[in-house]
């Protein structure tokens, strides 16, 4: 590997992958969520641009991510020395941003420019255009899917749009901590966007035909294939282990004991006018006409909390839901993992819907619910079964002020908080059940934010190790509102 001075120090896995692949034209970071996947990334274009490879870099991130790249892990990681220009996507179209566009693609000065988009920009015409052009000015470049699962369905336009990306390409990497969420066809499209014939097919069907047990089913007047199997998987991980490397945590030995992450969502355009509206009037008017009003501050902050989550209560009436991003990004987040995890959230409302989202998903034996309303002598049960390995039950979804003391979840590396508790103490109890005597690998911690919002606020006192409702009632109550 070429002489290459860090940013940031590299763990001895990170070392080690970009050893492996950093001058290889194709290559997937097979990388478990929390052990340092992008930074293996950002360290690859650097030395890359240092050796005269490339002078631009492609990555292509679903929403929750796409913004970390721009707003923190390049500014982080790529070191100081090498000169660079960052340009993040904007979906909603203006006349100034369409301009700083065309001047960033076509700019020739010796920075490394880095065009950060979306996964979904890539189901339009404009999103799709704007990567071609910048590849093509470009053509010393590197392309990155980032959670390359995003492109497993091969037949969505987006999948098709991105894999058209190849030809423009010089270099091009995937990562995913978890490249097959349900069955190994999903590694087709994601290989092959590496390289037409990475795994030595470049039809689907034969792909298909190779490791797949197809049967001939017929509904009706209508005929389709359905598959009943797989075969010669060992076969199939050879193929991948020539391009890949594969990082568990459990393998990371080097790492921190804890890990922490955060995934951001955006607003819809429901949730921005009832959120400001609270954030100013203390009250805010749902589409029904029906008002949600506030008496403290501290409620004030719950509200816009709520708010943040895709939910309100009026002060007469029915929880209603707001239309959100929320749940589809934990659904995106739990396809990247492995094994089990907890989702801890503060509303039983919030509870409810991801049992539910994640029971339609991934089966109903798979979720267990346990907050105020799960019954006493149900409880041991729950913890019992999601602690035998073999056990179906993956995800435990709870609220922290009722699961979060006393419990053991230590077969769970992954926790999740759709929302956070105000209370410190709840949080770092909540935290503990599965970072305990018990647990053999390190625990990532994701966090669901949405910036510039109160979720940022809580998650920053929680990390400071301030409790939030001690604060909100002093003297500095209402910076909280701002």
């Amino acid at each position: 590997m070429r002489p290459y001075e860090y940013e940031t120090q590299p763990y001895d896995h990170q070392r080690k992958a970009l050893e492996a692949s950093w001058s290889a034209e194709f290559y997937a970071l097979l990388m478990e969520m929390g052990t340092g996947k992008t930074k293996v990334a950002i360290d690859t274009m650097g030395m890359l641009y240092e050796a005269g490879k490339i002078k631009a870099a492609l990555i292509i991130a679903p929403k929750g991510v796409y913004d970390n790249w721009a707003k923190s892990e390049i500014p982080i990681h790529l070191p100081k020395r090498i000169p660079r220009q960052i340009l993040r996507w904007v979906p909603t179209k203006t006349q100034k941003y369409e301009t700083e566009l065309k001047e960033f693609i076509v700019d020739r000065d010796e920075k490394l420019k880095f065009f950060v988009m979306n996964v979904e920009a890539f189901s339009t015409p404009r999103g799709v255009d704007a990567a071609e052009a910048f590849l093509h000015q470009n053509p010393n470049n590197i392309v990155i899917v980032d959670e390359s699962t995003t492109i497993k369905n091969r037949k969505a336009a987006r999948t098709k749009n991105i894999l058209g990306l190849q030809k423009r390409s010089k270099y091009r990497r995937i990562l995913t901590g978890s490249p097959i969420t349900k069955s190994p066809m999903d590694l087709f499209s994601q290989c092959n966007f590496l390289e037409e014939k990475a795994l030595g097919f470049n039809s689907y069907y034969a792909f298909q035909a190779r490791y797949a047990n197809v049967m001939k089913r017929t509904m009706g007047h209508r005929s389709f294939q359905q598959i009943t199997g797989y075969r010669r998987l060992d076969e199939l991980s050879e193929k991948l282990d020539r391009f890949s490397n594969r990082v568990l945590k459990e393998d990371c030995l080097d790492l921190p004991p804890k890990v922490y992450m955060r995934r951001e969502v955006s607003f819809t355009p429901e949730q921005e006018r009832l959120y400001r509206q609270m954030q100013k009037l203390a009250l805010a008017k749902l589409e029904s006409g029906e008002l949600a009003t506030t008496a403290s501050v501290l409620t004030q902050i719950m509200r816009l909390q709520q708010i943040c989550c895709g939910h309100l209560q009026p002060d007469d009436g029915e929880i209603q839901e707001i239309k959100n991003n929320r749940m589809s990004e934990l659904m995106d987040v739990v396809e990247e993992i492995q094994g089990k995890a907890i989702i801890w959230a503060s509303y039983t409302h919030d509870i409810k819907a991801i049992a539910a989202a994640l029971s339609d998903r991934f089966g109903p034996e798979t979720v267990a619910t346990y907050y105020g309303e799960t019954p006493q002598d149900e409880r041991q049960g729950i913890v019992n079964s999601f602690q035998m390995k073999e056990n179906p039950l993956r995800f435990f979804v709870g609220q922290p002020k009722t699961g979060g003391y006393g419990i053991t979840l230590t077969e769970a590396n992954t926790v999740i908080y759709y929302s956070n508790s105000y209370d410190l103490e709840i949080r770092l109890q909540s935290e503990d059940r599965a970072h305990r005597i018990g647990q053999q690998n390190k625990v990532t911690y994701v966090d669901l934010v949405t910036p510039g919002t109160i979720d940022e606020k809580i998650l920053l006192a929680l990390r400071s190790k301030i409790d939030v409702a001690s604060q909100v009632l002093g003297e500095d109550a209402r910076d909280w509102l701002t």
